[in-house]
């Protein structure tokens, strides 16, 4: 038969009211905003009355490192979540909200894909709900107020070189990394250097995504450093009394929003911090709500389990106090023979060797995160060329690693294809063998704690950083931020720092560029090798075949 794509199997789905998608949780029509008839957020009176409630179970799906090959983690963790509601056990999915750039970049989409979707797919992947317009414009308006309050006078004697506040788009646009503002007389201000992020990559999103909610939202704002005096004393948001209007711009954005599966399963979508510049995961307000709503949760943290699984668990969990019970790491044939050396364009052909040989790439993700004391679980996403050699090759060698792997076929067949998995994930979960703990304790100094990811996740040798870099850490430590835990900016495709370096790479060093403190989402950000805060688009990106076609329907979206 001839494969539908994504955009036509969410397109045909046979969608339900969204006030009956909020009833599988007990959320009644009034405690829900709706957006259309396929989305709501959840309001924030009804959240707050959820604290006495018991949490369900935590599972998190993260993956190898991704390859152009493809992993399809967003796709297993819908197709988790259909296949547990499917057994019978009520579940709900958190996943992220997608980026305008990458999906006009490289990536197309980010809703699940095959019959595991999030939909309304076409909404979710371009404006849904307004969240990251909002986050725009609350951080741009901090931009303004700096840049207004230099110009009518600086009472705060902000040193114009040292404002560390950059502004944010949330477009691929490697034009605006950096630039000089206020070019052109005395009337637009002092010129000076000035830069943009990809609005993922802004303290604001990572605020928001780390609240409970809008009372500790505009504290946090109130947190963010913004610039240094001449005497190097910091300049926090609040001076400005930029705080208060921010989280006016955030009120709606803090509210999580709820759709549905193609299976018309409950979903939470919120927030949308990259896992490779920033810490990767959705919203604690829609993980917590989930947990009070669901017996069991299904989420993810971005890309590769060395980035994405290591912040959910070193940030995200430490901050919010909550424990996984289960990881799923997800991993494809297809992944492994590219590991193994093969090229794209052969891995259509059978080649049990190669699997082998890539293996090492999921055999370390697998001890990464047993050591956090978590039981792993491998999800096999399948694709049709695999080869039941092939599949008998990663299962058996996950088996002697003391872990099991699970051929899944959700993409082809929705719940049907991940009931095994569904039926173990949650006997696991239930269990209780999980014994979480961080990576490092709080109190460790900053440069140790880049030095244990550093060693312990990516198997480096050493870090690489001058003492410009040591000094700021101190510095920060003697500020009384020493406490925070640090988030890593690297390629998402390596262990190392080299993205073409595959596989399970040992004796390289992590160079770090540059160090920038989030005093107001409460980490280090640790830019290491060429990673970027604003990515470019590739040679041709996915915006040149997005389309209308004739009917008004939107093409090239996948």
């Amino acid at each position: 038969m001839a494969h539908l794509t994504d955009i036509e199997i969410a397109r045909a789905a046979t969608k339900k009211p969204i006030q009956e998608i909020g009833a599988k949780l007990g959320i009644g029509s009034e405690h829900l905003l709706p957006y259309g008839h396929d989305k709501a957020k959840v309001s924030a009176e009804f959240i707050a009355d959820q604290a006495s409630k018991p949490d369900g179970k935590l599972i998190l799906v993260t993956a190898i490192n991704p390859t152009p090959a493809g992993e399809g983690k967003t796709t297993t963790t819908v197709g988790l979540g259909d296949g547990l509601n499917a057994i019978g056990k009520k579940t709900a999915i958190c996943i992220r909200e997608a980026s305008l750039g990458p999906c006009f970049g490289m990536k197309g989409g980010a809703a699940g894909g095959g019959y595991a979707q999030v939909i309304p797919m076409e909404e979710m992947n371009l404006h849904f709900t307004g969240d990251f317009h909002a986050i725009t414009s609350a951080h741009n308006l901090l931009s303004a107020m700096i840049d207004n309050h230099i110009y009518w006078g600086n009472a705060l004697e902000i040193d114009s070189r040292r404002v560390v506040w950059r502004r944010v788009v949330d477009m691929n646009d490697r034009a605006l990394r950096q630039i000089t503002t206020s070019l052109g007389g005395a009337t637009n201000g002092f010129p000076r250097e000035a830069g943009f992020d990809i609005t993922v990559a802004s303290e604001v999103m990572a605020i928001l995504c780390l609240s409970n909610d809008l009372e500790d939202l505009e504290k946090r704002l109130g947190d963010i450093i913004v610039a240094y005096r001449r005497d190097l004393t910091p300049i926090y948001c609040r001076d400005l009394k930029a705080d208060g209007a921010m989280t006016v711009l955030l009120k709606d954005a803090m509210q999580p929003n709820l759709v549905q599966t193609l299976e018309n399963n409950p979903a939470f979508v919120h927030g949308g911090p990259f896992a490779n510049i920033a810490h990767g995961c959705n919203s604690v307000v829609a993980t917590k709500t989930a947990l009070k709503l669901a017996d069991y949760v299904v989420t993810e943290a971005g890309f590769g389990a060395d980035l994405g699984a290591e912040k959910f668990m070193n940030i995200k969990c430490r901050k919010a106090g909550l424990a996984p019970d289960a990881v799923v790491i997800v991993a494809t044939v297809r992944a492994m023979k590219m590991n193994g050396g093969v090229a794209r364009e052969d891995l259509g052909e059978e080649n049990v060797d190669a699997v082998n040989q890539g293996c090492a790439n999921l055999g370390r993700h697998i001890e990464n995160v047993k050591s956090f004391g978590v039981p792993a679980l491998v999800a096999i996403n399948h694709f049709f060329t695999d080869t039941d050699a092939e599949v008998a090759a990663v299962k058996q060698y996950v088996e002697s690693l003391g872990s099991e792997a699970i051929l899944c076929k959700h993409w082809a067949d929705g719940s049907a294809g991940t009931q095994e998995l569904a039926t173990r994930v949650s006997e696991i979960a239930d269990s209780g063998v999980s014994n979480f703990s961080p990576l490092y304790a709080d109190e460790l100094p900053l440069f140790d704690k880049i030095e244990t990811i550093a060693k312990q996740i990516y198997r480096a040798d050493e870090v690489l950083a001058d003492k410009k870099i040591r000094d700021q850490l101190k510095q920060w430590e003697e500020a009384g931020y020493g406490h925070l835990p640090v988030c890593m900016a690297k390629t998402q495709y390596s262990f190392s720092t080299d993205q073409n370096l595959r596989g399970a790479p040992t004796g390289h060093s992590v160079p770090v560029r540059e160090v920038r403190l989030s005093a107001g989402a409460g980490f280090i950000v640790v830019v290491c090798g060429e990673i970027m805060t604003m990515p470019g688009l590739p040679r041709q990106p996915s915006a040149e075949v997005i389309k209308l076609n004739d009917a008004g329907d939107i093409e090239g979206l996948f």
